[in-house]
């Protein structure tokens, strides 16, 4: 009884899936006998609707990939999966299936827009191992086809916030040769869901912080044609530029501000701090403007390399203005100090005549005498007279003790210009930084 009951079981699952597949291949059949019916009579040549409404394509973006982003040629390239859904009543089918996925060689069969892209260059459909794109036919007529294109387009930026600006690049397209009297194209899930993003998309250069989406009519040839276009707005990474420009500039006008500390009669070694990074900041400038489009305007890079151009500069123009009014005979007096604990040689009452030095405070003075000497004057001159007690000390007395002490040139004094440089350029460079990124950064987000 059992072996009846399992014999009859399996033949029942036979006879079931023996009439699967002739029911498959009745399907297969009558499919094929339907698309070859269907495109009797077919002409490619016309649009669907021909003389009558015009043919509304709807399109949609899946954005796979953004990048690279060329300031240098302007230019913009993105992978994506662009599809286009359109209505052909002359494809209406008879059958169960609600859509029919079909070879890609049916499409040379039957109409399909001319869609290019305005501002492209050189774009290209993807071809490994095969072409990359597919055609769906609904039972209602409607069409699908999908292809995935990297698209290389143009992108007129506007760089006067560079490296902190935000770009506006288009993406612009609909058909070559007909018109919006005939076609008509529209987003296809309208203006919130017809850009799909890659879960895992990222640009080294920029975030992608908007997508808006228009619709518009556009002159093309003597007439007006419908266009859809994308701007994807993009803001640019600073961090880059911030390790590469920014601190090493500033820190080259830190560098310049070390003279302040050196003594004001090192003129070699201030002189070389100062051409040192004037150099070194000339070199920077120019290394980053090999990298960007010759523009004819300025950008907030250029703006921040010449403030600190300037104040390089000008750390050099103080030690000139410094050295300038410091030398002798130009009115500072010479300051000599007393030291009453010396044992150095000391000065000689008969070979030091004392009625031109003052005692002020412990210290004597070198009261201010015409310059240069004349025959009157010789006598008492500053250099003269300092010369004369320095080499005559050694050989006669001592001067009283109200005079004893060391006589010495303070040749390491600080100058005022120094002392008040050494808070006056930090204090004004760092305000300066914080009015130039507040308005730089307020002006790039005002867009």
């Amino acid at each position: 009884m059992r072996k009846y009951i399992l014999i009859c079981s399996l033949t029942l699952q036979l006879s079931t899936t023996l009439a699967q597949i002739m029911s498959d291949g009745k399907t297969a059949v009558n499919i094929s006998n339907v698309l070859d019916t269907l495109l009797e009579g077919y002409d490619k040549r016309l649009r669907p609707g021909f003389g009558g409404e015009a043919v509304v394509v709807n399109a949609d973006l899946s954005l796979r990939s953004m990048g690279p982003i060329s300031e240098l040629d302007m230019i913009y390239t993105l992978d994506c999966y662009f599809r286009q859904r359109w209505m052909d009543r002359r494809l209406a089918m008879n059958v169960s299936l609600e859509n029919l996925t079909l070879g890609i060689k049916i499409l040379e069969r039957i109409w399909h827009p001319d869609t290019v892209f305005y501002n492209g260059q050189k774009s290209y459909l993807h071809a490994i191992t095969s072409h990359n794109r597919f055609l769906r036919i609904g039972a209602n007529g409607t069409v699908l086809f999908s292809q995935r294109l990297t698209i290389q387009a143009t992108c007129r930026m506007h760089l006067e916030n560079f490296p902190m600006d935000i770009q506006h690049c288009p993406l612009m397209f609909g058909s070559f040769a007909y018109s919006i009297e005939d076609v008509e194209y529209n987003w296809r899930y309208g203006q919130s869901k017809s850009i799909e993003l890659a879960p895992d998309l990222r640009l080294s250069q920029f975030d992608l912080v908007g997508f808006p989406l228009t619709n518009y009519t556009r002159l093309v040839k003597g007439d007006l044609h419908s266009v859809l276009c994308v701007t994807f707005k993009l803001s640019r990474h600073a961090g880059y530029f911030l390790i590469n420009l920014y601190l090493p500039c500033c820190l080259l006008v830190v560098l310049s501000w070390v003279s302040f500390w050196i003594n004001r009669e090192a003129t070699a070694d201030r002189i070389a701090l100062g051409s040192l990074t004037v150099l070194t900041m000339t070199i920077l400038g120019i290394e980053n403007k090999s990298q960007l489009p010759k523009v004819s305007y300025i950008t907030a890079l250029d703006v921040y390399v010449a403030l600190c151009f300037v104040f390089a500069i000008a750390t050099t123009i103080e030690f000139a203005v410094v050295h300038y009014f410091t030398k002798y005979g130009t009115g500072e007096p010479l300051m000599l100090s007393s030291d009453e604990d010396s044992s150095e040689d000391e000065i000689s009452e008969e070979n030091t005549s004392l009625d031109s030095l003052t005692l002020q405070n412990g210290k004597f003075k070198v009261q201010d005498y015409p310059w240069p000497p004349n025959a009157v004057n010789v006598k008492v001159g500053v250099l003269a007279k300092l010369c004369h007690c320095l080499t005559r000390t050694k050989t006669k007395g001592v001067v009283p003790k109200a005079y004893k002490g060391k006589v010495s040139v303070f040749s390491n004094s600080v100058s005022q210009v120094d002392r008040a440089s050494r808070v006056l350029f930090p204090l004004t460079f760092t305000i300066s930084n914080v009015v130039y990124c507040i308005a730089y950064y307020l002006w790039a987000f005002s867009e």
